[in-house]
């Protein structure tokens, strides 16, 4: 008899057709499955997997759609990548913790009181600068325009955004110095 036709009686429950279609595709599916797989132990488990869902799932099958070979190796495909994805997954899981493992415990409410003392000091001496320079730098650095934009939405002259800058930026470092 031939795969499509012992398929067709494994989904109406024929134990006798399974066995037949077992010693038919058994061998296809552990090709495929090691291939794509690779560990040999894992390839066994995979393949044991597909063919206990080909008798659970066997009335699934449309033989207008393919022959139940096409049919069963597409099954096995699947569950082999099916299980390449989810060791990757694992693996990545795995470094991700190994990593995590490896850095100190993270203190949220630190990390956000000192992120809010940095922007005050930021604030302040910012309010130091001119107010040509406050603009400049602000304008640069907090809505990232390029100088020749910078020049332009303030109308000076390129050379006078840059000195303005340059200036400001100095007198910002000299200021933050006492934050570091």
């Amino acid at each position: 008899m031939e795969a499509d036709e012992l398929l067709m009686l494994v989904a109406g429950g024929d134990q006798m057709a399974f066995e037949e279609l077992y010693g038919l595709v058994a061998g296809p599916v552990f090709g495929l499955v090691r291939r794509v797989v690779r560990d040999p132990a894992q390839s066994e488990e995979v393949s044991q997997e597909v063919l206990l869902e080909l008798w659970r799932s066997a009335a699934r099958f449309d033989p207008r759609r393919g022959s139940a070979l096409s049919w069963v190796l597409t099954l096995a495909h699947r569950r082999a990548v099916d299980r390449v994805r989810s060791a990757r997954a694992a693996g990545e899981r795995e470094q991700r913790e190994a990593r995590r493992a490896h850095h100190p415990a993270f203190d949220q409410v630190t990390e956000e009181v000192e992120a809010g003392l940095e922007r005050e000091w930021v604030r302040r001496c910012l309010e130091r600068l001119t107010e040509l320079q406050r603009q400049s730098v602000t304008l640069a650095y907090y809505d990232g325009y390029t100088y020749r934009e910078v020049a332009e939405r303030l109308s000076l002259p390129l050379g006078t955004v840059k000195t303005r800058m340059r200036d400001g930026l100095t007198r910002l470092r000299e200021c933050l110095g006492g934050v570091a």
